[in-house]
C-alpha cells in the first residue's frame, strides 16, 4: 500500500471552563480547542481523517516564567510543523509512516531545542487523523485492526523483547464501560457548604466534590497535592471525612504529585508524613498508584533509581510528564517505577508498545506488577474524548481519569447540530439535560462500547 497525506488543515475553537481547573503551577479558566483535519491517500483513493485536542498551557512545559499565550503559540508551531512533515512522506503502512514521522519530528525538535514531549503532541495530532482516515478507508473499526494488526506495528522496532509477538498475545478484548476516576483539582470545593452563593454555578451540573459523588457514582478518584505538608494534609484528611460521611467505603484514587518534588528523600519523608495517623493510614489503603511526584528534569536520572530501589516499603508510582520519548517507558522500569501513564495526546502507537511491554513484563513474571493508567487532559468530545477513550478500552486500561465533562459544560462549546449528532450517534453514551448533551455518567461507569463500533470511535459529521 502506498500512503500519503496531501494536505492538513486546522480548525481553532476557544473553549472557557465552567469552574477553575487547578493542575500543577496552572489554573485553567479558557484554552483554545482544535481540530485537525487531513486529507490522506490511499493507493490512489482519497480519504479524509480527523483528529482534536485542548491546547493546555502549563503541561507539556511547566516554565513558570512563560506566558500561556506563548506556549499555546508554542504548540500551534509543533501540530503546523508536524503537518508540514507529514506531506512530505510516502510510507506503506500506517505505522512505518508514523515512525517517519516521529523521527522527522524529533530530528526538528532537537535541532530547534523544543521539547521533546511538546514537540509529539504534534506528531500525536497527525498520527490520530491518519488512524482515522486509514479506519474509514478500510470500513473496519480501530479494535479489529490493532487485533489483526493491519496498522503493521513493527512491536521489535522499538522494544525489541517483543519480537515474534502479535496483538492477540498482547492485548485483551476491548472494554465495553470505563470506570470514570474523578479528578480532584487543587482549587475544586469539596463539599457543598464551601461554595457561596456568588460562586455558585447554576447549571445543572454538579461543583463541588460531595455533589459529584452523588451526581455521577464517582468512587475512583485522582487527587492532585501540591506538595505542601500542611496543606496536603488538611485538604486529604477533608477528603477523607467526606468519604466518611457519605458512607463511601468501596472506593480507590491515586495521587497526583505534580512534579513537585527534586529528590526521592524529600518525596519519602512527605509520603512518610501523610500517614502519620491511623485514620490516614486506613485512608492510604485504597490508593493504587502515585503519579510523577518527580519534577521531569530529573525523573529519570539514575540517582532517583538508585533511590526508588533503596526504598522498599515506596507506593507504586508511575511516570507521566516524564514520558517524552519512546524509550521513557522502559527506562522508567529499568529505575524502579512501577509503570507509565496513557494519553492519545502522547502517541497512540506510543501507547500501544508501551502497554504491550507492560503485559508481556507481567506474562513472563506471572505478576501484575507493571501497571499502565489512563490519564487526561481535560478532554472533550465529539472527537477527541472519543479517540482517547477507543485506545483506553482496547489497551486495557479499566480506571481512566476523566475531567472534560467536570471543568466544561458537556458539548455546550459546539453548536446544536453537533451536539444532536453525537446524541444520535452514541445515545447510551450521551445524555441531553438542560439544554446541553453531556456524557451519561452513571454509578461512576461510562458505557464505551458504541465508540467500538464506529472507525475510530467518530461519526461522519465532522466533514
Amino acid at each position: 500500500m502506498e500512503i500519503r497525506i496531501l494536505s492538513v488543515d486546522i480548525e481553532r475553537f476557544d473553549a472557557s471552563t465552567r469552574m477553575p481547573f487547578k493542575y500543577g503551577i496552572a489554573t485553567m479558566t479558557h484554552l483554545p480547542h482544535v481540530f485537525l483535519r487531513a486529507d490522506v491517500n490511499f493507493d490512489g483513493v482519497n480519504q479524509k481523517g480527523i483528529s482534536a485536542d485542548h491546547l493546555p498551557p502549563k503541561w507539556f512545559t511547566k516554565d513558570p516564567e512563560k506566558d500561556p499565550l506563548e506556549e499555546i503559540e508554542d504548540m500551534l508551531v509543533v501540530i503546523e510543523n508536524a503537518g508540514k512533515l507529514a506531506q512530505r512522506i510516502t510510507s506503506d503502512s500506517v505505522f512505518n509512516f508514523w515512525r517517519e514521522l516521529y523521527q522527522l519530528q524529533d530530528d526538528w525538535a532537537t535541532n530547534s531545542f523544543t521539547p521533546h514531549l511538546l514537540a509529539h503532541f504534534g506528531t500525536s495530532l497527525i498520527e490520530r487523523a491518519l488512524i482515522d482516515a486509514f479506519c474509514r478507508h478500510q470500513g473496519r473499526t480501530f479494535a479489529h485492526l490493532l487485533h489483526e494488526n493491519s496498522f503493521g506495528i513493527h512491536w521489535d522496532s522499538i522494544r525489541p523483547e517483543l519480537k515474534g509477538k502479535e496483538p492477540k498475545d498482547l492485548f485483551p478484548v476491548p472494554l465495553e464501560s470505563i470506570t470514570i476516576r474523578h479528578t480532584v483539582g487543587m482549587a475544586d470545593p469539596l463539599t457543598e457548604e464551601e461554595i457561596s452563593e456568588d460562586e455558585r454555578i447554576h447549571d445543572g451540573l454538579p461543583q463541588s466534590l460531595e455533589n459529584c459523588i452523588q451526581f455521577y457514582g464517582v468512587n475512583h478518584f485522582k487527587i492532585k497535592v501540591n506538595g505542601q505538608l500542611e496543606p496536603d494534609i488538611e485538604r486529604l484528611g477533608a477528603i477523607e471525612n467526606l468519604f466518611n460521611r457519605l458512607n463511601l467505603v468501596d472506593f480507590a484514587f491515586t495521587l497526583d504529585g505534580n512534579e513537585q518534588f527534586h529528590e526521592v528523600s524529600t518525596f519519602r519523608e512527605f509520603w512518610n508524613s501523610l500517614q502519620e495517623s491511623e485514620r490516614m493510614r486506613t485512608f492510604f489503603e485504597h490508593l493504587v498508584f502515585v503519579e510523577q511526584p518527580f519534577h521531569r528534569d530529573l525523573a529519570l536520572t539514575e540517582p532517583i533509581g538508585v533511590a526508588l530501589k533503596s526504598w522498599t516499603q515506596a507506593p507504586p508510582i508511575i511516570i507521566d510528564e516524564s514520558d517524552a520519548t519512546l524509550d521513557s517507558a522502559f527506562n522508567a522500569l529499568q529505575l524502579g517505577y512501577r509503570g507509565t501513564s496513557h494519553k492519545n495526546c502522547k502517541g497512540v502507537f506510543k501507547g500501544i508498545i508501551n502497554r504491550a511491554m507492560i503485559n508481556q513484563r507481567n506474562l513472563d513474571a506471572g505478576t501484575s506488577r507493571f501497571l499502565m493508567s489512563g490519564e487526561d487532559l481535560a478532554n472533550i468530545g465529539p472527537v477527541a474524548n472519543h479517540m482517547d477513550l477507543v485506545v483506553q478500552a482496547c489497551l486495557g486500561n479499566a480506571s481512566v481519569e476523566r475531567n472534560g465533562h467536570h471543568y466544561f459544560k458537556g458539548l455546550s462549546l459546539f453548536n446544536a447540530s453537533t451536539q444532536e449528532s453525537a446524541l444520535n450517534s452514541f445515545p447510551d453514551m450521551y445524555v441531553s439535560e438542560n439544554n446541553c448533551v453531556r456524557l451519561n455518567i452513571r454509578n461512576g461507569v461510562l458505557p464505551v462500547h458504541e465508540l467500538l463500533s464506529f472507525p475510530f470511535g467518530t461519526d461522519n459529521s465532522h466533514f
